[in-house]
């Protein structure tokens, strides 16, 4: 699951586009992987669990090179064993497709 939007590319978004509502974050949050939440309607969420602090720290290590490439950045919370992600569009104020893909390239980075 996940794997097609994974394989997009984050595309900017212009100051006025709507975010995303309803049936069409419905949609794109059914193609990720599990665990992933609509919060308020404004942002994606995820906690990821990891054996100790390196392990959480490496995965943050290689999402950062991943957003660096997307140009696209999330919100990281970093603590022993956990990386809690936050993921939205600020200038869209919400969700945009890109937040989904950036989501689904995270998800590919644990597997690995």
């Amino acid at each position: 699951m996940g794997s097609g939007l994974a394989a997009r590319h984050c595309v900017p978004c212009r100051k006025g586009t709507p975010p995303l509502q309803g049936e069409a974050q419905d949609e794109l949050l059914a193609e990720l992987g599990g665990g992933w939440r609509v919060v308020d309607g404004h942002h994606l969420e995820k906690e990821y669990r990891f054996e100790d602090f390196r392990s959480a720290l490496d995965f943050v290590n290689r999402l950062g090179e991943v957003a660096e490439r997307e140009s696209h950045h999330p919100d990281i919370h970093l603590a022993w064993g956990r990386v809690r992600l936050e993921i939205f569009t600020h200038t869209v104020g919400g969700l945009s497709e890109s937040d989904f893909v950036l989501a689904a390239k995270a998800d590919s980075l644990e597997e690995s």
